[in-house]
Protein backbone atom coordinates (compact mmCIF):
# COMPACT_ATOMS: atom_id res chain seq x y z
CA UNK A 1 0.00 0.00 0.00
CA UNK A 2 1.65 3.64 -0.92
CA UNK A 3 2.55 6.03 2.13
CA UNK A 4 -0.29 8.56 1.05
CA UNK A 5 -2.61 5.88 1.44
CA UNK A 6 -1.65 4.62 4.92
CA UNK A 7 -1.05 8.64 5.65
CA UNK A 8 -4.61 8.68 5.17
CA UNK A 9 -6.16 6.22 7.10
CA UNK A 10 -3.57 7.36 10.03
CA UNK A 11 -5.43 10.76 9.76
CA UNK A 12 -8.70 8.91 10.14
CA UNK A 13 -7.54 6.60 12.58
CA UNK A 14 -6.20 9.22 14.71
CA UNK A 15 -9.21 11.41 13.94
CA UNK A 16 -11.33 9.03 15.43
CA UNK A 17 -9.07 8.37 18.49
CA UNK A 18 -9.54 12.14 19.56
CA UNK A 19 -13.16 11.80 19.26
CA UNK A 20 -13.19 9.18 21.52
CA UNK A 21 -10.80 10.44 23.87
CA UNK A 22 -13.29 13.86 24.38
CA UNK A 23 -16.23 12.49 25.03
CA UNK A 24 -18.16 10.79 21.75
CA UNK A 25 -19.43 7.45 22.48
CA UNK A 26 -19.03 5.63 18.75
CA UNK A 27 -16.84 6.53 16.11
CA UNK A 28 -16.44 4.78 12.51
CA UNK A 29 -14.54 4.89 9.33
CA UNK A 30 -13.19 2.57 5.98
CA UNK A 31 -10.72 0.41 7.40
CA UNK A 32 -9.20 -2.54 5.15
CA UNK A 33 -11.92 -1.70 2.58
CA UNK A 34 -14.74 -1.68 5.55
CA UNK A 35 -16.72 0.13 7.53
CA UNK A 36 -15.11 0.05 11.00
CA UNK A 37 -16.72 1.29 14.58
CA UNK A 38 -14.99 1.65 17.74
CA UNK A 39 -16.28 3.02 20.77
CA UNK A 40 -14.93 3.47 24.61
CA UNK A 41 -14.83 -0.19 25.22
CA UNK A 42 -11.90 -0.75 22.23
CA UNK A 43 -10.40 2.47 21.60
CA UNK A 44 -7.39 0.10 22.57
CA UNK A 45 -8.01 -1.71 19.25
CA UNK A 46 -8.13 1.63 17.42
CA UNK A 47 -4.59 2.46 19.04
CA UNK A 48 -2.68 -0.56 18.01
CA UNK A 49 -4.46 0.08 14.44
CA UNK A 50 -3.08 3.78 14.97
CA UNK A 51 0.31 2.51 15.89
CA UNK A 52 0.39 -0.75 13.27
CA UNK A 53 0.03 2.70 10.57
CA UNK A 54 2.69 3.97 12.28
CA UNK A 55 4.73 1.34 11.52
CA UNK A 56 3.88 0.76 8.01
CA UNK A 57 4.37 4.56 7.06
CA UNK A 58 8.13 4.60 9.09
CA UNK A 59 9.32 1.37 7.90
CA UNK A 60 9.81 -0.39 10.97
CA UNK A 61 8.80 -3.59 12.16
CA UNK A 62 7.14 -4.71 15.00
CA UNK A 63 10.05 -7.25 16.19
CA UNK A 64 11.37 -6.42 19.49
CA UNK A 65 14.98 -6.68 19.86
CA UNK A 66 16.53 -8.33 22.62
CA UNK A 67 18.35 -6.84 25.57
CA UNK A 68 21.86 -5.64 24.52
CA UNK A 69 24.54 -6.89 26.43
CA UNK A 70 28.14 -5.88 27.11
CA UNK A 71 31.26 -8.50 26.40
CA UNK A 72 34.28 -7.60 28.59
CA UNK A 73 37.64 -9.05 27.71
CA UNK A 74 40.20 -9.49 30.22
Amino acid sequence: MSKEILAIQLKEAKDAYHALMTGQQVVSFARNGRQTQFSQTNKQELKSYIVELEREIHGTTSRRRGPMGVILER
